[in-house]
């Protein structure tokens, strides 16, 4: 399904503006953080354009994939959800897609999606989720704004600390996960 905005729960490709490593050239140390990363990125524009710098590639996927997939704390649904919000705002087609698609696979629903597509501000089917989604809002478009005080919306809809921190978390990598995308390439749409 697909908003009037451009943001889609199709499956999008990603191509890059630079030059991408062809894996046949990949150096030893390259072909090993590509292994290490994701099951895709060998095939993945992304991956082999941030290959040219392995070291900050090994790196950045080790706390990506810490952040979004540890166990405990917040909920993988839940993480989703806010890395979705956040792509939303900061207008990263590729990244909302791939995330609501991972909501939607772990929660089996995608109606907040398509609110959140729709009217991010209003988006949640429950006090939970709305929470979620008002937090990921803050964070994102006024940071600086946050009090001490801005956690108790989360912690009245049952977050502990470790999962608001799991939140921070997830909402903060996706202030630069976005900008990368959004500053190296673009999303593909399928024909």
């Amino acid at each position: 399904m697909s908003s009037d905005h451009g943001f889609t729960t199709q499956t999008l490709g990603w191509s890059a503006w630079l030059d991408t490593v062809a894996l046949e050239q990949a150096s030893p140390e390259q072909t090993a953080v590509l292994e290490a990363s994701h099951p895709q990125a060998k095939t993945s524009d992304y991956y082999l354009l941030l290959v040219h710098e392995a070291e900050i590639l090994r790196q950045r996927s080790g706390l990506f994939n810490s952040i979004m997939y540890a166990p405990g704390g917040l909920s993988r649904a839940e993480r989703e959800l806010a890395s979705t919000v956040v792509s939303r705002l900061n207008g990263c087609v590729y990244c909302a897609s791939m995330h609501a698609q991972r909501f939607q696979q772990l929660a089996r629903r995608d109606d907040v999606i398509q609110q959140i597509f729709a009217a991010p501000e209003t988006a949640g089917t429950t006090e939970r989720e709305r929470a979620i989604v008002r937090y990921a809002i803050d964070l994102t478009l006024h940071p600086q704004a946050l009090t001490a005080g801005s956690l108790d919306a989360l912690r009245r809809v049952g977050l502990d600390d470790a999962q608001i921190l799991d939140l921070s978390h997830a909402i903060a990598i996706f202030a630069w996960a976005n900008r990368l995308m959004l500053t190296l390439g673009e999303p593909v749409f399928p024909a």
